[in-house]
């Protein structure tokens, strides 16, 4: 137990242990479209106030959020020479700023995300209104007559109905010097009111050489061959992050049974089944039951679009089989049930369908 006077360390959301969390990155892999416009629209005559960052998980929405708000902090000066002559939004890495963020924080940048509850020893399920409502006193201080102050909402989707009003209300009358990044998985989600107060910008996958770039960044040396390269891109969405969750455990060797096993599931083979049952609920391996999450909704949306495509009446039956399997997961998670029967039930579904 801690001591009365001694700090506590509160964890992070989404961290993923050993690596950098996205205030402390220096370098963006992918992406340089949308660094360039948003380099553009700081430096041009009028700068919207609010801004959408949309992609997948793990793309690099929070790490680009992040070197866009210390880019402004270090130059608040839109129109000064050394934003014209700026090719990116990098900070000179000796430049007090970046330590600021890194160590935790800056005055002029205000992170809201899912917090860390200590009575539960977990973190919230969504993004409180009254993390949200923390814009009102940061905003409500006094700063200079040249800084910008930046909230990022990392991210939109956690937002509940509450939080997601709060958060209209300042943008629609929003303060002097103001700026806003919002960070979504899935923008169509969000309240339309909110999507018409903001300017969007899509953000792509990244591709397999950037994956690899990424990996290399982040020091993990043991890159997969090249042939695995290309389906670990492919597996993890174009996502670094869910790249790494698949390096570690048996994140490859889960996605490839699983995607064979679905592709023979007419022809049930228990056996296979249950070794992949028994690798994904393995005893302290998280890893693997997260990336069986990962790969099966990826699996279940593939199936999903090619039957829409090919015009087959039941196409649908693959969200039915999702929805079920992720209320399975749930399920399991809250009431700490077997995840091995999750994997089974899933499969026996499948072969029924």
């Amino acid at each position: 137990m801690a001591r009365r006077n001694e700090p506590v360390e509160v964890p992070e959301v989404d961290a993923l242990p050993g690596y950098p969390l996205p205030n402390e990155q220096t370098r963006l892999v992918g992406h340089r479209v949308t660094e360039q416009s948003l380099l553009d629209a700081y430096r041009s005559e009028r700068l919207h106030h609010a801004w959408i960052l949309g992609g997948a998980k793990g793309i690099g929405k929070a790490t680009l959020a992040f070197r866009f708000a210390k880019f402004i902090v270090a130059n608040p000066d839109r129109f000064g020479p050394e934003v014209a002559a700026a090719n990116d939004l990098s900070v000179p890495e000796d430049h007090p700023v970046l330590r600021q963020v890194a160590a935790g924080g800056h005055p002029n940048i205000l992170h809201l995300r899912r917090p860390w509850d200590e009575k539960s020893k977990r973190f919230k399920s969504d993004l409180p209104v009254d993390e949200v409502r923390k814009t009102v006193s940061f905003f409500g201080t006094t700063a200079s007559a040249k800084a910008w102050r930046i909230c990022i909402v990392d991210a939109a989707d956690d937002m509940n109905a509450s939080s997601a009003n709060a958060l209209l209300k300042i943008l629609e009358e929003p303060p002097e010097r103001c700026l806003f990044l919002v960070l979504s998985h899935a923008p169509g989600r969000l309240l339309p009111t909110i999507r018409s107060r903001c300017r969007r910008l899509g953000m792509d996958a990244l591709a397999p050489d950037e994956i690899a770039e990424g990996l290399r960044v982040l020091g993990v040396d043991a890159l997969p061959a090249s042939a695995d390269l290309n389906e670990l891109a492919i597996t993890a969405d174009g996502s670094l992050r869910s790249a790494i969750s698949l390096l570690s455990g048996d994140g490859l060797a889960i996605a490839k049974g699983l995607r064979r096993l679905a592709d023979e599931a007419a022809q049930l083979d228990l056996s296979a089944v249950h070794a992949l049952a028994d690798l994904v609920a393995a005893r302290g391996q998280t890893d693997n039951w997260l990336n069986f999450q990962h790969v099966l909704e990826r699996l279940c949306h593939e199936r999903m679009r090619r039957d829409v495509q090919a015009g087959v009446q039941s196409a649908y039956r693959h969200v039915e089989l999702w929805e079920k399997a992720n209320t399975a997961i749930r399920d399991a998670d809250a009431l700490n049930l077997d995840r091995k029967q999750v994997v089974l039930d899933f499969f026996f579904a499948l072969h029924a369908a």
